[in-house]
């Protein structure tokens, strides 16, 4: 009896772990932590853009660890505490460095025409405006606070609850389903 013990807990933590890898995965799809929609960019870099997906790191990112009877879901990405959380950081000299190289880079990227004047197409409008916010970024002083809003995309919910809840009722049904068929022959 142990031992089938021990199997329907395995089963249990296998399904909730691929159960909710998938959901924690599509929280970057819906754009929110299950309902609970993400606070939109106030930059106007990437529009139309994922929020939080820029080159997936921060998605691809998320991992689980099984140990005995629980499991624990997890990122080691950098920025990850950050935006699940929220919170604040200090702008450093460094920041202030890649500010105004991103500055820079969205200025020399402008659509020119043939007398040098820029071109007032979509793609050049863009990257006025983004030029403009990575310029108020690079002038702001150094110890200045960034308030990052909460964007929780992992962690515990009603959701999260229910589908738990769902995968062990499922799983003891199955078992005990199993252990009734078995008994009537």
């Amino acid at each position: 009896m142990s031992n089938d013990f021990e199997r329907v807990i395995r089963n249990i933590l296998r399904d909730i772990e691929v159960e909710l890898t998938d959901e924690f995965d599509r929280n970057f799809e819906r754009q929110a932590f299950f309902t609970q929609a993400w606070q939109r960019r106030k930059s106007p870099t990437r529009p139309g853009g994922l929020i939080l997906v820029d080159t997936g790191g921060l998605r691809r990112s998320i991992y689980s660890v099984r140990k005995d009877s629980s499991i624990v879901f997890r990122s080691d990405h950098p920025a990850a505490a950050i935006h699940n959380e929220g919170g604040e950081i200090k702008v450093t000299e460094r920041m202030k460095r890649f500010f105004w190289h991103k500055y820079y880079e969205a200025t020399g990227s402008f659509g020119r025409k043939k007398d040098g004047t820029r071109r007032n197409d979509k793609r050049t409008i863009q990257l006025s405006t983004e030029a403009e916010f990575w310029k108020f970024m690079a002038l702001m002083k150094v110890g200045r606070t960034i308030k990052i809003p909460q964007r929780k995309f992992i962690g515990t919910s009603p959701e999260v609850e229910a589908t738990v809840r769902e995968i062990i009722e499922e799983n003891i049904t199955e078992y005990f389903k199993i252990d009734f068929d078995i008994n009537e022959k």
